[in-house]
């Protein structure tokens, strides 16, 4: 008798197709952001920067499900400095995701949410004037809310970065 036939495996996260789709969305925010910067992170040392200081803005990031898979990725490749793959619970507060040294831990997975976060003081390339590329930003954060849905048919909406981190942290914790 033959056996059954199987479903093909889906791809580990890393060799993913949504993976590499998301990765391409982030490089190109990342090309539209080249030289922003907000002076905090520029200017001042990590203890007085406070963009990822989520209690000091009374904002924080609201990742997609499929931009917490790429956060999930990198915490297993890289835990943070403040404990072996587990994250503090925080309220209000800094980002869980900061190393001792006030550096993001994930910062090449960081969500897009993170890539365009800055503080009101944010500016431009040197020497320029130049608005902040809300309509491009906008249409690449649709992109991602696209593929989203596609990864989590069930839920692709974004949270509460600070909620996610807290599920995640969880044993067998996903959000």
């Amino acid at each position: 008798m033959a056996a059954p036939p199987t479903r093909p495996r889906a791809p580990r996260w890393r060799d993913s197709p949504e993976r590499a789709e998301l990765r391409s969305l982030y490089e190109q925010a990342d090309a539209r952001l080249q030289g922003w910067t907000c002076a905090c992170s520029r200017d001042r040392g990590a203890a007085e920067a406070h963009c990822c200081h989520f209690a000091v803005t009374g904002r924080e990031p609201y990742p997609t499900a499929v931009e917490l898979e790429e956060v999930r990725h990198a915490l297993r490749a890289s835990p943070p400095a403040k404990g072996p793959r587990r994250l503090p619970l925080v309220e209000l507060g800094p980002c869980p995701l900061l190393a001792n040294d006030g550096r993001c831990s994930i910062y090449a997975s960081r969500p897009l949410g993170c890539r365009t976060f800055f503080c009101d003081d944010a500016g431009g390339p040197a020497g320029s004037r130049a608005r902040l590329p809300r309509d491009a930003l906008g249409a690449i954060a649709r992109r991602i809310a696209d593929l989203s849905a596609r990864f989590s048919p069930r839920d692709p909406h974004p949270r509460p970065l600070t909620r996610a981190l807290a599920r995640l942290a969880r044993p067998g914790g996903r959000d």
